[in-house]
């Protein structure tokens, strides 16, 4: 199969523009399954691994192209969900016009690990701030309080992520 040159246009189009606020959680996923298409390999090495010449995932690693935040000026504001055996990401990441990445960071997840279930639900405001709700449960179903905490994380006018330092506990 001839290998595909994908422009960052090409890849930007596979993320419809959404106006915020945005909720990203545990089942959001779904949504964006029934609307878009997983992203193809040739799009993946170029635009999600570019700095990391030869990574690869495994098999079983699916990228899925959420949305792009609306309204941006400068940047281009693009989230898609990473999905892996027993962990689960909402990755947001921020890129020149011309494609060139500027900031990367995990806004929300669902992973397994060490017999715990670890959530965070992300949600996003107008103003591109992200207020992210954080814990864990042994069982898969009954949350402890005591691992609950929120954070803050903001998307700045030149496209940097910055924050995501604990808050407060909850």
């Amino acid at each position: 199969m001839p290998t595909v040159n994908y422009t960052f246009a090409d890849f930007v189009a596979k993320f419809p523009p959404v106006s915020m606020p945005v909720t990203l959680g545990e089942d959001t996923h779904h949504v964006f399954s029934t609307e878009n298409k997983p992203l193809p390999e040739e799009m993946i090495g170029k635009f999600i691994h570019p700095t990391e010449p030869g990574a690869v995932d495994d098999e079983f690693t699916e990228y899925m192209p959420c949305l792009a935040i609306d309204d941006t000026a400068g940047f281009v504001a693009l989230i898609w969900w990473k999905a892996e055996l027993l962990n689960y990401e909402y990755v947001l990441a921020t890129f020149s016009p011309k494609g060139e990445l500027i900031d990367r960071r995990v806004i929300a997840f669902t992973r397994v690990k060490d017999g715990a279930v670890h959530r965070a639900v992300a949600t996003i405001n107008d103003e591109w701030e992200i207020f992210v709700a954080e814990g864990h449960s042994s069982d898969g179903n009954n949350f402890d309080p005591t691992s609950s905490r929120m954070y803050d994380v903001e998307i700045m006018l030149d496209g940097t992520i910055v924050g995501a330092s604990y808050s407060r506990e909850v």
